[in-house]
């Protein structure tokens, strides 16, 4: 495990999306596993910026998001379709079709979730897979458990995810309480991982999760496992390492 200490949110952006740019100008068609919510929003944006001054192509990129809401579909304004069109690919040369998110308007859970994991079969796998880190320690949306989920399948959220996740939804919208997400399987076998962190209030999960036992508990904590895995964090977030 590589830790890369920033000195702040924008300055952690930036060292993600220099790890980011520099594997897709090494393999133009590399296959990006991708994240949502607000850790990864600077390193898109630092994306879009150096793609408008040209240092950056994704025209031959191929993507495969980690989850999507179960219930929303890919216009819904909370869906993770439409963050990623927001924050990314509306602003870059990305082909859409190049583009994959689990279908949240799918009710046979089983056939979407393997669907989806048939999908990353195809493309030969996940280059680098991008990550945050939740509250209580899950990736994706693999929430705690008595054991780690292998492949994409169909998760209830915790409370406390629901929560963390209340302030993206305007007033009178209920945050749904399923979502399709990649199984710590998927994640594990991308060849390289990059998780982004900040701010003081996942100093504890942090500490829990790269100092503490390997356990579905919390499920980040599989990453210490990984063969290439950075961890991108700010000193906040580092301070109880």
């Amino acid at each position: 495990m590589k830790i890369i200490e920033a000195r702040d949110y924008d300055h952690m952006s930036r060292q993600a999306a220099n790890i980011i740019s520099a594997q897709v100008i090494l393999k133009p068609a590399s296959v990006l596993g991708l994240a949502t919510g607000s850790s990864p929003i600077g390193a898109y944006r630092q994306l879009i910026d150096w793609y408008g001054k040209g240092d950056i192509d994704f025209s031959a990129v191929r993507t495969v998001n980690l989850d999507e809401y179960v219930g929303l579909g890919p216009e819904d304004s909370q869906s993770y379709a439409h963050f990623m069109r927001v924050h990314l690919f509306d602003h870059v040369n990305i082909r859409r079709e190049n583009t994959h998110i689990p279908d949240g308007l799918n009710d046979d859970a089983q056939a979407e979730c393997r669907r989806y994991d048939e999908i990353i079969a195809s493309l030969g796998g996940i280059d680098l897979q991008l990550l945050g880190l939740g509250p209580n320690g899950h990736i994706g949306f693999n929430e705690p458990s008595r054991s780690f989920a292998k492949g994409t399948h169909k998760v209830e959220l915790s409370p406390a995810t629901v929560e963390a996740n209340r302030r993206f939804f305007g007033p009178g919208r209920q945050v749904p309480g399923y979502a399709y997400t990649m199984g710590i399987c998927d994640i594990m076998q991308a060849r390289r991982v990059v998780m982004v962190v900040s701010g003081s209030h996942k100093a504890a999960i942090v500490r829990d999760a790269f100092l503490g036992p390997v356990t579905p508990e919390v499920p980040a904590s599989i990453l210490q496992l990984h063969r290439d895995f950075t961890l991108v964090a700010d000193r906040e977030s580092l301070s109880l390492l």
